[in-house]
């Protein structure tokens, strides 16, 4: 993987080992020649990462839609800075730029990320992997909703698998760079995708 989307917040939250990790998230993407693809932002976890990849003179590409460069604070370091009309805009070019995707802790922002991104894996639109950097416990909860759904027959035990999920760095880019994708839903045509 050359370039990895980091979905993430634009807040910090209040837990300093999160706040550690999403630097040194950053400080490997440096290490591993991987571009940062992320939110545009210099504030949040979102400013974390971004600050570790900069520092160490890293590729950062930054997706932000107009109405959020004042709301957000653009990052002015990026090694290129994309502007778009609207949020589903920025989620497109995200996807275009990337190799894969990881999941750090933020809030509703991130989920609609996550999930969007989840749900056209599953429905074959793309076959990258998903990985979720499970901070200090942060996804827990979510991760059991998803065993509930699969419990409750609303979602498929393989595409619950089909996203990685480790509490370590190393460990999830280890799994991501292993990841296998699902063959295509049999129910698509080439047509649909």
């Amino acid at each position: 993987m050359k370039s990895i989307a980091v979905f993430c917040g634009s807040s910090s939250g209040n837990d300093e080992f999160i706040i550690d990790q999403a630097k040194r998230l950053g400080k490997i993407f440096v290490e591993r020649d991987i571009a940062l693809v992320y939110g545009a932002s210099k504030i949040g976890i979102m400013g974390t990462v971004a600050k570790a990849v900069v520092d160490g003179q890293g590729k950062t590409i930054g997706v932000i839609p107009e109405f959020l460069r004042t709301k957000e604070i653009v990052n002015t370091a990026l090694t290129e800075l994309i502007v778009t009309q609207n949020m589903h805009d920025r989620k497109v070019i995200m996807y275009d730029k990337s190799d894969g995707f990881i999941i750090i802790p933020g809030g509703f922002g991130t989920m609609d990320e996550f999930f969007e991104i989840t749900t056209w894996g599953q429905l074959g639109l793309h076959t990258k992997p998903i990985g979720i950097l499970n901070s200090n416990g942060y996804y827990d909860a979510l991760i059991q909703q998803c065993i509930v759904m699969v419990e409750k027959g609303f979602l498929k035990q393989e595409n619950l698998d089909a996203v990685v999920i480790d509490t370590t760095i190393e460990g999830l880019l280890e799994k991501m760079e292993n990841y296998v994708p699902l063959p295509a839903p049999k129910w698509l045509n080439k047509e649909r995708l």
